[in-house]
């Protein structure tokens, strides 16, 4: 007598259904998982920007018409012979170098001296939080022209990664607050947050890019861009000027 044979033909057709279920509720997870990622990741790579100013943003017409030393921050006596400029964004690493490497030895052999009159120009070109970074200056020039020299050795001292935007709103009010006394801190925090200081660096950019300026750090001598940045270039053309 022959045993009638099992019948697997429901549990199959039940194993068919549940494998594609389960596959799409897997892709559905790793796609949700995918999308959060992304999201975050954009989150978090432009939560920095918050607050940022932007050159198009600037009102005002700039009207290129000298170098207007009388508007930056500087070193040394009225009368020495020879003024020499920087050129500089505070988010450049070859201007913290040079700042670390050569900024005492100069100002000891030429503006201790009497022999310099040393300023300092904003070229804030590699990002936005350059232009912040160099507003920042700006205020705390206009309240005390010493403290913005302690800003600028601190803030290099503090630089962040070029590639990355770390001189936010948020990171520069708390590093002032932190590191620079002797200024009236509520006024320097309106005049960051509403931008007050834009137009000044924007302006030091355009007269920057007339005269030639196409980088950082970049150095003029009695109003005479050198071709390049070392210490052993700028000493020689200020040495020509002296001897003329």
């Amino acid at each position: 007598m022959n045993k009638p044979k099992p019948n697997h033909s429901r549990n199959t057709r039940g194993n068919g259904r549940i494998l594609p279920m389960l596959l799409a509720v897997i892709a559905v997870l790793l796609i949700a998982i995918f999308v959060f990622i992304l999201t975050n990741g954009k989150s978090s790579g432009t939560a920095g920007l918050d607050n940022l100013p932007n050159y198009t943003d600037v009102k005002g017409k700039i009207v290129v018409d000298g170098l207007k030393y009388e508007k930056q921050p500087h070193l040394g006596k009225e009368d020495a012979r020879v003024k020499v400029i920087e050129f500089a964004d505070f988010k450049c690493p070859a201007c913290k170098n040079w700042t670390a490497s050569y900024l005492d030895t100069f100002i000891k052999d030429y503006v201790d001296t009497g022999k310099v009159q040393f300023y300092f120009m904003n070229f804030a070109f590699i990002d936005r939080d350059s232009y912040l970074a160099a507003s920042a200056g700006e205020a705390i020039h206009r309240q005390s022209n010493e403290k913005f020299w302690e800003y600028l050795h601190k803030l290099y001292a503090n630089q962040g990664d070029e590639s990355e935007i770390w001189a936010t709103q948020k990171f520069i009010l708390g590093f002032v607050k932190d590191n620079i006394e002797g200024i009236d801190y509520g006024q320097f925090e309106q005049d960051l947050k509403n931008h007050t200081y834009m137009y000044d660096v924007k302006e030091d950019f355009k007269i920057a890019g007339a005269y030639g300026v196409n980088g950082t750090p970049k150095f003029m001598v009695n109003g005479v861009l050198l071709p390049d940045s070392s210490y052993e270039g700028l000493s020689a053309a200020i040495e020509a000027a002296l001897n003329k």
